[in-house]
C-alpha cells in the first residue's frame, strides 16, 4: 500500500496522471472518428460535500447556492465529454475565479490543444468585460449558451450536455462523489484516475 501511495503521489507531482489521460484522449478521439484534439470544448463547475474533517478552513468554504460546507470541482470537457483541465478549489470560489484557474492551467499546456478556439459556458460566466478579458489573455472565445426563452424547469442545453454527462460519469466513482481527500491537488489527480478508467474500457 506504501508502494501505490507513493507510486500515486510521485505521479501527482509529475503531472503524470493528466499527461496519460491527454495520451488516452488522443487515441479515442482518433477511434471515434475524429481529430486527435479538439476545436471546442465546455467549463462549467460542481459543488460538492466534504467528508474528510482534515482539509483546512482555507481549502473548504460555503456554497451559497447549495448552502453546504465544501468544495467546488471546475472541469473543462471536449465535445465529447472527455475530462482536459480540473481545478479543486472551496465551494464559495466564483465561477469566473474558477474558470480563470482553469484556463491559467491549461495555457501552461497549450501545445497539447493547438485546435482549441471556442469554450461554451452557461450564464454564470456572461458578462462582456469578462468574455473579453478571457479572449485578450488567452486567445480563446467563451460562448454563452442562453436557455430558450420561456424555459422552465430543467433543459438539456445544446452544446452543454456533454459537460453535465460527464459530471454524471463522476458520480458514480465513490472517490468523487464527495470530497473525501487533504489536499485539493490529490482530488485533481483522482479526476483523472476515472477518466482514465472511463477511456480504458472504451479503448478496450
Amino acid at each position: 500500500m506504501a508502494d501505490c501511495d507513493g507510486y500515486f503521489r510521485h505521479w501527482r507531482i509529475t503531472k503524470t496522471w493528466q499527461e496519460i489521460n491527454a495520451k488516452l484522449q488522443q487515441w479515442y478521439r482518433v477511434s471515434e472518428g475524429r481529430e486527435a484534439t479538439p476545436s471546442a470544448g465546455c467549463i462549467d463547475s460542481q459543488s460538492t460535500k466534504i467528508a474528510s474533517q482534515l482539509a483546512s478552513p482555507e481549502e473548504v468554504g460555503i456554497d451559497g447556492g447549495k448552502l453546504f460546507n465544501g468544495r467546488k470541482r471546475h472541469i473543462l470537457v471536449d465535445t465529447l465529454g472527455l475530462l482536459m483541465m480540473v481545478v479543486v478549489t472551496a465551494a464559495n470560489l466564483n465561477d469566473r475565479k474558477g474558470a480563470v484557474m482553469v484556463l491559467e492551467k491549461l495555457n501552461q499546456i497549450r501545445d497539447r490543444f493547438p485546435r482549441l478556439s471556442t469554450i461554451w459556458v452557461d450564464r454564470g460566466y456572461n458578462g462582456k468585460a469578462f468574455i473579453m478579458a478571457i479572449l485578450h489573455t488567452f486567445y480563446w472565445c467563451l460562448q454563452v449558451v442562453v436557455p430558450p426563452a420561456g424555459q422552465k424547469g430543467f433543459v438539456v442545453q445544446q452544446k452543454r450536455w456533454v459537460i453535465e454527462r460527464t459530471f454524471d460519469w463522476f458520480s458514480r466513482f465513490r472517490r468523487l462523489n464527495r470530497q473525501y481527500e487533504l489536499l485539493p491537488e490529490t482530488s485533481e489527480a483522482f479526476f483523472y484516475v476515472g477518466m482514465i478508467q472511463i477511456l480504458l474500457k472504451r479503448l478496450a
